[in-house]
């Protein structure tokens, strides 16, 4: 999964700081993050301006979903809220860049 960015600096600072994922290939145009399993690609060389629905990225945190989202908000992200589901629990937020992304948490 791939998400363009404006800013490559400010974007991978966003995940390799705030979110704290492992940095992989990084180049002036391209960065890849491990997302828990999932790879993210930030790509600098799209123009396109994330827009309202669409994709989402979604995976899980390394912790528990209460204290990753109470973390991240200590650093400034805004969370639209934890909405519970039998099949689980979402927290979306975006990233420095207004891409959609958003924590899962498995039923307990």
């Amino acid at each position: 999964m791939w998400v363009p960015v404006t800013d490559m600096d400010r974007a991978r600072a966003f995940y390799r700081d705030t979110l704290g994922l492992s940095e992989g290939k990084t180049t002036e145009d391209w960065s890849e993050f491990d997302a828990n399993g999932l790879m993210i690609g930030l790509n600098a060389r799209e123009s396109a301006q994330p827009a309202s629905g669409g994709a989402v990225i979604t995976f899980q945190p390394d912790g528990d979903l209460d204290a990753e989202v109470a973390a991240l908000q200590d650093k400034g992200v805004e969370f639209g809220g934890i909405a519970d589901h039998p099949w689980g629990r979402l927290a979306p937020f975006r990233d420095s860049e207004g891409n959609d992304l958003q924590f899962y948490a498995p039923p307990s």
